[in-house]
């Protein structure tokens, strides 16, 4: 099984994770991985602003209409577009289809979606992923990808479509619903991909977000990307005092402190970078993809290229060992 295979296991790939553990790098990342495959990507923003037109080199946001960032490669290869979707652009749609489309656009801008998300608790939600199902059901790409919201609002839009089914007892809402509901729950057309950092805070947030939306939302979870490891440290296996005197050198004691004293600190990051990682493969047993970190101020198509390397040679290793 190659990388093309493993993009195949599911139509849409929703990618959520605690604020700053890099989801939206990441979300770059496997659509460029997911192209170098063959695949057609459509990435799926959500929030605006978020960092995807940049990783490919584009200025400006993501806007309601599609934008290609990877053109097919020669003989049809794989291709990246992306667009923002937001639940006003999806309710304008869905009136429309509704046979509401000459008032569907003055009541999108007149607030009408305040009032009845008030009234109805999840709707905006269920209108987005309601949205998204229909891209996934038209087949608008190979591999659809959703930048979801952070963490914390991820697990509440994730499971907004259940809460309505289980509130309305019908009528075209608890049917989009119901929609929702049957491509989440499905894992062959939809899996939620975690991204932490190996660190604490998010690798607790992580290990518990997973649990929650198992047991709420009823999604499969794929395997979880742990972005910004800190890679093996080489050639500090010494105090800087003895590498100094072992190779003659005349090195002032403040200097040689300063010298001890960032040794220490990599070595410490390195191993509270293994430990966390290990604590992540122990109490939460699903596959783990491990992405290098990089020293980049900023993310844009070169790093973006980078870690879709990283990605494809770590998820061609879990495919290797069978944890696919």
């Amino acid at each position: 099984m190659d990388v093309g295979t493993f993009c195949a296991q599911s139509h849409v790939l929703v990618v959520a994770g605690k604020g700053g553990v890099g989801k939206t790098t990441m979300s770059a990342a496997m659509a460029k991985m997911a192209a170098g495959a063959g695949k057609s990507v459509l990435i799926v923003e959500l929030e605006g602003k978020s960092g995807i037109a940049a990783a490919f080199g584009r200025h400006g946001d993501l806007g309601y209409e599609e934008v290609l960032l990877v053109p097919p490669g020669p003989g049809g290869g794989g291709s990246v577009r992306a667009r923002r979707l937001t639940p006003d652009d999806a309710l304008v749609e869905y009136l429309e289809d509704h046979g509401l489309k000459r008032v569907s656009k003055r009541l999108a801008r007149s607030g009408i979606l305040d009032v009845v998300s008030t009234a109805i608790p999840g709707i905006r939600d269920v209108l987005v992923l309601g949205k998204v199902k229909q891209l996934e059901r038209d087949g608008a790409a190979d591999l659809i990808l959703v930048d979801a919201p952070a963490t914390g609002h991820a697990i509440t839009f994730l499971t907004s479509a259940s809460g309505m089914v289980s509130a309305a007892r019908g009528g075209p809402l608890r049917t989009q619903a119901q929609g929702v509901v049957e491509l989440l729950s499905d894992p062959s057309r939809c899996r939620v991909i975690l991204v932490t950092l190996p660190e604490e805070l998010p690798v607790s947030e992580t290990i518990e977000s997973a649990y929650t939306l198992e047991d709420k939302a009823g999604v499969q979870l794929g395997p979880v990307i742990v972005n910004a490891c800190d890679p093996e440290p080489v050639g500090l296996e010494r105090p800087a005092a003895e590498v100094a005197a072992a190779a003659g050198l005349t090195v002032a004691p403040g200097h040689l402190a300063a010298l001890e004293e960032a040794r220490s600190f990599r070595l410490a990051r390195h191993a509270v970078s293994v430990e966390q990682i290990e604590r992540l493969r122990r109490d939460l047993p699903l596959p783990h993809l491990l992405v290098p970190a990089l020293d980049a101020a900023t993310i844009g198509p070169g790093e973006t290229e980078i870690l879709a390397a990283a990605l494809a040679e770590a998820v061609t290793a879990l495919v290797a060992e069978g944890a696919s």
